[in-house]
């Protein structure tokens, strides 16, 4: 610093609403912010597509608007987890894999591959799943309820409630595809 320069810190809070802030970097602040925000819209329109119709308007809208911000989470999970890769490597391949399922589920049914909705249910649902996963490892021990669980518990309560949905969509659709 040059004699008679004054350092400015940028004082920021390092817990905020009970979670823990691991940086006070601008950078990682800023990239936190849009990841932040990316993922509560992926949470919000990946429940309104699964709850609505599956026919053209809302559900294709709303999956749609929800590839693309679990887009934007990955990209900013990707760029949080380069920042501080000792820490946080595990979050990076769950974005990773989250993504993978979503783009393999939405390939499936831009595609029309063939037998492609029940390929584009499993993707779809297990991109969410896994998101839900990723959040829960990163942040459940400072959630109320999750705080007091297991971390095994993190992956296991969101697979034993995903899977199963997954599961009944894909055999409902069959049932119903087979006129059962």
């Amino acid at each position: 610093m040059v004699e008679g320069e004054q350092a400015m810190t940028l004082l920021l809070p390092r817990n905020i609403l009970g979670f823990e802030i691991p940086s006070d970097s601008r950078v990682f602040l800023t990239v936190l912010s849009f990841h932040v925000l990316a993922a509560l819209g992926s949470v919000v329109t990946g429940i309104i597509a699964m709850l609505s119709p599956k026919r053209s308007g809302r559900h294709p809208k709303f999956g749609t608007i929800y590839y693309w911000c679990l887009t934007v989470v990955f990209m900013s999970a990707t760029v949080l987890a380069a920042m501080r890769w000792s820490d946080d490597a595990y979050l990076f391949s769950l974005g990773a894999a989250s993504f993978s399922a979503a783009t393999v589920g939405r390939a499936a049914r831009r595609g029309q591959w063939r037998g492609w909705v029940p390929i584009h249910i499993s993707g779809m649902g297990l991109s969410y799943t896994v998101m839900l996963i990723a959040f829960y490892m990163d942040n459940g021990r400072n959630l109320p309820v999750w705080k007091g669980l297991p971390s095994a518990t993190y992956w296991l309560i969101p697979s034993a409630v995903g899977v199963p949905l997954i599961v009944r969509a894909v055999v409902r659709y069959r049932n119903l595809a087979q006129g059962n």
